[in-house]
């Protein structure tokens, strides 16, 4: 946490530093089905920006869309990866996010902006909101195929994804053909 009395490039350091942490937290489903070294949340928002890069159709701002894959999971380097399956009820979860969020960005000179771009993917408000969340949904199917090559039982997450994919090509992408055989 920054210090609100201390000089303003402390504060600017230490709020960059909270935002590195994300690097050091697993990905909860993941540990949840015995994956042993599972991908970091930060991992998971660069396959999303990798996304964003490989697939943005042309009516999309790509920039902000890759602003929104690197914000959309920030809170998490306070709160956790707090997944449905750890019983914190919906509103719980945005309280914790949106107060982390705020506390993060507080010190940043683009505060203001940032926290309307995590609005934008947290509420979908946005074309660029709506296809990141896409964009999650399908990096968490394609991890998904990486870690059941792996061994690992993954039909759950390409399921869950499928389930919250409207759009064929991402579907087909996600695996669709692959869990209709």
């Amino acid at each position: 946490m920054s210090d609100p009395t201390a000089p303003p490039i402390d504060r600017l350091r230490a709020a960059l530093l909270d935002g590195l942490r994300l690097k050091a937290v697993p990905r909860a489903g993941w540990i949840r089905v015995g994956v042993s070294h599972p991908e970091s949340v930060a991992a998971h928002a660069w396959g999303i920006a990798w996304l964003v890069l490989a697939l943005c159709p042309p009516h999309l701002d790509r920039g902000l869309a890759l602003a929104l894959a690197t914000l959309h999971d920030l809170a998490e380097a306070r709160v956790g990866d707090i997944t449905p399956h750890d019983g914190v009820p919906k509103a719980e979860k945005r309280r914790r996010e949106v107060e982390a969020l705020g506390e993060m960005l507080a010190p940043l000179p683009h505060a203001a902006e940032l926290t309307e771009r995590w609005w934008d993917y947290e509420l979908g408000r946005t074309p660029e909101g709506r296809w990141v969340k896409a964009l999650d949904k399908l990096e968490m199917a394609l991890q998904a195929a990486i870690y059941a090559a792996e061994g690992i039982p993954t039909a759950e997450f390409v399921q869950s994804a499928l389930a919250a994919l409207d759009d064929e090509t991402l579907r087909r992408l996600a695996g669709a053909e692959e869990e209709a055989r």
